[in-house]
């Protein structure tokens, strides 16, 4: 058998991690396949992805970036049938691919050309003209479809005859959580972690610590960990509206690790601020592995993870108001959410473990390389699954 798992990416952030642990999994499940994996460039990725991979290909991939948008729809258009051409002798060679995110344009528009052996994993909930170009990719595919939220799920809006499944991503947490529990005697440790974007909200974060009185504020110790892509400018925005408001003693801005473990261990809180939708919040679950509570905006799949007022606390986006606020409440009454961290953790074990995400994507690897008999494998019936299973 031979397995081909495909990735836009080449760094060690959430999507990448998502892919890496779906790699192992396939490869558990299917221990004598040849499993090749397909990556833009070569990166920190390919040492985590060794252990699984027979073979490791580093080959050009046309995928949708924002950014690129405009050379994409001009020069990138030339290339294009030669990329669909490209990944559709790779489908054909393989009897399962697995295609990880929405933007690797050609190996869907190829998939359609290999109908019943694809698999899309949707990460992703873009807007406006964006979601709708991917949701044309995905159907145009015919491809068999994992979301990993409801959110997700709603956003692309699948049509009947599309096979589909909501797998909430599983996270290979620690075996034992953090004990220790902020009482208010020292600094808070607010962590937020992720890819430095207009998407993810670094700059609400600092307003919100910004409007707080300086005796809240210095009460309270932030780093924001992570970087741009390939966006240098928005990084050193960030660094100076730091410096202008007066917060480097309680701000640090540190550059992306590819082990955030002892970040989690030094957080009381982790924050995920973000503007616009998240398909579901991968740096909010790893908290909950390790016993910190999230603080998360009500946008996209982040509700799904954090139970308000007992594993974490959900806010409105558009501004700095209720972070602000909320920040100075866990400041001054620390008792208040003393348990939070032993729920957290609890909601981890039960809903996304790495275990109740392998048992979902190896239901779907199933499905496609063995289609209930009589039925084109290119139009199943929905699949009706709770997330996870």
């Amino acid at each position: 058998m031979r397995i081909t798992c495909v990735h836009q990416g080449f760094e060690l952030y959430g999507s990448d991690r998502c892919f890496i642990e779906t790699v192992r999994t396939i490869r558990a499940a299917h221990p004598a396949a040849q499993i090749d994996v397909v990556l833009p460039r070569s990166g920190p990725i390919v040492a985590a992805l060794e252990p699984y991979a027979s073979t490791i290909v580093i080959a050009p991939l046309w995928i949708l970036r924002r950014k690129n948008l405009a050379r994409l729809a001009t020069l990138g258009l030339i290339a294009l049938p030669i990329a669909v051409v490209r990944a559709l002798r790779r489908l054909r060679a393989s009897d399962l691919v697995y295609i990880n995110t929405t933007v690797v344009a050609d190996y869907l528009l190829a998939a359609r050309l290999a109908p019943g052996r694809s698999i899309v994993h949707v990460h992703e909930i873009p807007e406006g003209a964006v979601l709708k170009v991917l949701r044309g990719l995905i159907r145009w595919s015919g491809a068999n479809v994992v979301f990993n939220s409801r959110a997700t799920e709603r956003a692309y809006a699948m049509p009947p005859g599309t096979i589909a499944r909501v797998v909430y991503n599983g996270i290979a947490g620690p075996a034992e959580p953090n004990h220790s529990a902020y009482d208010g005697s020292r600094p808070l440790r607010v962590l937020m972690l992720g890819r430095i974007s207009r998407i993810k909200g670094q700059d609400v974060l600092v307003e919100a610590l910004a409007s707080l009185p300086e005796t809240v504020r210095r009460q309270i110790a932030l780093r924001i960990v992570g970087s741009a892509f390939e966006d240098e400018a928005r990084e050193r925005a960030l660094l100076n509206r730091i410096s202008e408001a007066g917060l480097t003693a309680q701000v640090t801005l540190e550059p992306f690790v590819a082990d955030p473990a002892a970040l989690y261990r030094w957080a009381d809180v982790v924050t995920m601020p973000s503007q616009r939708p998240e398909s579901l919040g991968r740096v909010a679950i790893e908290a909950m592995s390790y016993g910190v509570p999230p603080l998360v905006t009500a946008v996209g799949g982040l509700p799904e993870v954090v139970e308000a007022g007992k594993t974490g606390w959900i806010v409105p986006p558009g501004g700095p108001e209720p972070i602000a606020a909320l920040l100075a409440e866990l400041v001054v009454h620390p008792a208040h959410w003393r348990d939070f961290g032993r729920a957290a953790r609890a909601r981890y074990e039960s809903l996304f473990s790495e275990a109740s995400a392998a048992e979902g994507i190896v239901a779907m690897v199933r499905t496609t390389l063995h289609p209930p008999q009589g039925t084109d494998p290119s139009r199943i019936a929905k699949a009706s699954a709770r997330p996870g299973t």
